[in-house]
């Protein structure tokens, strides 16, 4: 009987479509259209932000922790937001429990474990919200969690970042708090979280478990390091940057969310000690002294020259870029320069920066040959015996302790350690011997800091 029944019913569909009149080609003709104007619309307004906040929840595994946080956010987040989860590599279940989720989440997975600082750069690229939170999967956020953090960012425009209070965490954001499970952490929360300026106060240092900020912050500072591996480190490189920068950090006291504390990292085991001291190293070399550099940039070249910088202000003059898709730029004064007639050993000697980078440096009036670049090179580099006055730009100078700076328009620029003058291929080029008299009588610029390393193909 259920078989004739099934037969019916595929007679019936048969019969129905017989009726129906044969696709035409100007049918298929306004399809094809339809799709080419809507895929056209799609790539146009992409980049178009909209009036609310990407949550960026990167992840490895612990689907357990990834899950009761998207409820937490789910619950107690009434404000326009949207949830991007960057899956890296896990091998639990974490992408059969998202697929089961009925909440609307962005997900991307990533086909290698690119770490922390890999996980939150893929999901900023996918970011459309005008703020950005970078959020730890083993954190619940409680009510007036994201508001309260809104008011304080929103309450100085020179505010870069701002972190909330929590019960597990290094430095100032961590307090004291009265529960022992999580049951009782709600009715604490819920005393706790409530609207208050006094609780504000200005910090050096804000951990990376939960971060806001705007996103034309982002797009100023870049991305973060993936030299760090793993994770630790990688938010303490962004939030200097971010400082030299001359913004401001902020705890909004008033804001608490629950943090079960480094659940990824604990999971590393052994690892944990090597993975440590790997970061440890490359953020030493790569900044010497990172806290007498914010200094030195808020008493000299901040002081002297006011105002917010951008990361592209703190990379040098006179160096070959590139960008993921070998494009060839050359970066004079602080504006960038499209080489015409590259060669090889251009590329070589190129320094690879992020596309988002690229599109904040702003443009030069003409593209210059690779000819133009050698004789500018060339130049700066046969000035070496010259003094301030006759000196060209570019030029690098050596200073006292081993320290190097470039002469830039009147100010000599320090780069902030040998690991960033290597990164921009710049260790091979003449340095000048000024008097140490005269190194120290010239004004300061800003610092030179290394950029960013990249891993992923396509940021």
């Amino acid at each position: 009987m259920k078989r004739r029944n099934r037969i019916d019913e595929e007679r019936q569909r048969a019969w129905l479509s017989s009726l129906a009149p044969p696709r035409s080609s100007r049918y298929n003709e306004g399809y094809e259209r339809g799709y080419t104007e809507g895929l056209q619309r799609g790539k146009d307004t992409f980049h178009i932000p909209f009036q609310g906040t990407s949550i960026i929840i990167p992840t490895f595994n612990q689907a357990e922790f990834l899950i009761q946080c998207i409820a937490s956010i789910e619950a107690h987040t009434p404000e326009p937001h949207e949830i991007i989860v960057v899956d890296n590599a896990s091998t639990d279940d974490t992408a059969a429990c998202l697929q089961r989720q009925s909440r609307p989440i962005r997900y991307a997975r990533l086909e290698v474990n690119r770490g922390f600082a890999g996980g939150v750069n893929y999901g900023m690229m996918m970011a459309k919200g005008e703020t950005v939170v970078i959020l730890n999967n083993d954190t619940l956020v409680t009510p007036g969690w994201l508001s309260h953090m809104l008011r304080c960012l929103d309450s100085d425009p020179r505010i870069g970042a701002v972190g909330p209070v929590t019960n597990y965490i290094s430095g100032e954001q961590q307090i004291p708090v009265p529960y022992e499970n999580v049951e009782e952490m709600w009715a604490f929360a819920a005393r706790h979280n409530v609207p208050n300026e006094g609780l504000w106060r200005e910090t050096d240092r804000l951990v990376g478990f939960c971060l806001l900020l705007r996103r034309d912050v982002l797009h100023r500072i870049g991305y973060l390091d993936e030299g760090y591996r793993i994770g630790n480190y990688e938010d303490d490189d962004w939030i200097i940057r971010l400082r030299l920068t001359g913004r401001k950090l902020l705890i909004a006291g008033d804001s608490f969310i629950h943090h079960f504390g480094s659940v990824s990292m604990k999971q590393l085991g052994q690892q944990f000690e090597p993975v440590h001291q790997r970061n440890e190293t490359y953020y030493i070399n790569k900044w010497d002294n990172p806290y007498a550099w914010v200094t030195n940039m808020k008493e000299g070249a901040l002081a002297r020259f006011p105002g917010l910088r951008s990361g592209y202000d703190l990379y040098p003059s006179h160096v070959l870029v590139r960008d993921q898709a070998g494009r060839l730029y050359f970066l004079l004064n602080g504006q960038k320069y499209p080489v015409s007639g590259g060669t090889v050993q251009d590329v070589a000697e190129a320094t690879l920066l992020s596309m988002m980078d690229i599109r904040q440096i702003p443009d030069g009036v003409q593209p210059l040959s690779s000819d133009q670049i050698r004789t500018m090179l060339d130049t700066a580099s046969q000035s070496e015996s010259a003094g301030p006055g006759e000196a060209a730009d570019g030029l690098l100078v050596a200073g006292a302790g081993g320290r190097v700076y470039q002469w830039s328009r009147g100010t000599l620029r320090p780069f902030a350690s040998m690991h960033a003058l290597n990164r921009w291929h710049m260790d091979h080029r003449k340095l000048s011997a000024w008097p140490m008299d005269l190194v120290s009588s010239v004004p300061e610029g800003d610092l030179i800091i290394a950029p960013p390393h990249l891993d992923n193909p396509v940021l």
